[in-house]
């Protein structure tokens, strides 16, 4: 994927189903709702906790006079703080798949456990979200003015009235930064961050790492194309502006590049191709988006596609361009990209 998560909006926004929700009495009773939901919520750390304050990638500084109880937070959110040991009350993004099972970007969350507020692009249940009586909602942010991600424009004032919000940023800054962000935010939210686990994936991920950066420094003339599939174009990102391109790219990664000039319309993330065009660019690596709203390699039919050097080579696989930001979920991205390069052909 990494198509520009700006353009995203509009992309996703044709494959979501929206829908204006109206608040009625639900506002005008959230207050008494949250204190008595506060009173009887089970979190032992809410109810022993101080005051708790948190800043976020935006610069904005959430003060609560305890440690949040009831969170409601972005599916990739949740599932990154779940692994930090931090339990949500409800989730909103991509959360289950048309059969009924976890999406990819829920990670190891037990999904019937938490209430689904919204599961694909532009829904978000307003009354479902002031019923939780939510503490604070949790997102992450995808460009430079802080827009909360998976929060429909249509019903972000409402959703703003109802509790704080707090934005981890994947924008424009490397995969490590962001995932010691989110150690950040699930610390202050009661997470055991030392534990044997938390420790040994960190350790993990950097293995991983240093193993990615040899594998690049041996082949530096295998050229990785990070690209998204949908039903009418085939989408080439750059590697700016994405946390796991600019990540990879630091390690010495050789990534095709599309020029300013044709990324203009992504909004500077990406060059969207007709399938009769997607041998633009000459690829001895494909990444391709994992995530559910995109069509993955194996459901690919275009001729045109079958016919790239990478693809009849078997040099294709998988990329979360929405990684969940824990070290145990992207030691295996950072993996699979060292181990495909360490057995790659020269192809393109």
């Amino acid at each position: 994927m990494s198509h520009a998560r700006a353009t995203l909006l509009s992309r996703r926004g044709i494959l979501a189903a929206g829908g204006a929700l109206g608040l009625g009495a639900v506002l005008t009773a959230c207050g008494d709702d949250k204190k008595k939901s506060r009173g009887s919520d089970s979190n032992s750390a809410a109810k022993s906790s101080g005051p708790w304050s948190f800043q976020d990638d935006r610069g904005t500084t959430v003060k609560l006079d305890k440690v949040p109880a009831n969170i409601v937070a972005f599916t990739g959110v949740a599932a990154a703080l779940h692994d930090y040991g931090v339990s949500v009350k409800g989730v909103f993004g991509p959360t289950k798949t048309q059969d009924g099972k976890p999406d990819v970007q829920a990670g190891d969350m037990d999904i019937t456990k938490v209430k689904v507020l919204g599961n694909v692009w532009g829904q978000f249940n307003v009354e479902q979200y002031a019923a939780l009586a939510p503490d604070v909602l949790l997102t992450t942010t995808f460009d430079a003015t802080g827009t909360l991600w998976y929060v429909p424009e249509e019903s972000k004032d409402k959703i703003a009235k109802l509790a704080p919000s707090v934005a981890i940023s994947a924008y424009d800054r490397k995969l490590d930064v962001s995932l010691a962000r989110m150690l950040e935010l699930a610390k202050s939210l009661g997470g055991d961050v030392t534990s044997a686990k938390v420790t040994d994936a960190k350790k993990r991920f950097e293995e991983a790492s240093a193993r990615l950066r040899a594998a690049a420094k041996a082949k530096p003339n295998i050229k990785v194309m990070a690209g998204s599939a949908s039903q009418d174009l085939f989408y080439v990102s750059g590697s700016n502006l994405s946390l796991d391109l600019e990540y990879f790219k630091a390690l010495g990664v050789n990534f095709i590049e599309p020029s300013e000039k044709a990324k203009a319309e992504g909004g500077g993330w990406y060059e969207g191709l007709s399938w009769e065009n997607v041998d633009k660019y000459g690829a001895d690596i494909i990444i391709m988006d994992d995530r559910s709203a995109t069509i993955q390699p194996a459901d690919i039919t275009e001729g045109t596609w079958k016919k790239l050097p990478a693809v009849k080579a078997g040099q294709v696989i998988p990329r979360s361009p929405e990684p969940i930001l824990s070290y145990d979920k992207c030691v295996a991205l950072v993996e699979n990209l060292a181990g495909a390069l360490e057995t790659a052909k020269k192809v393109a």
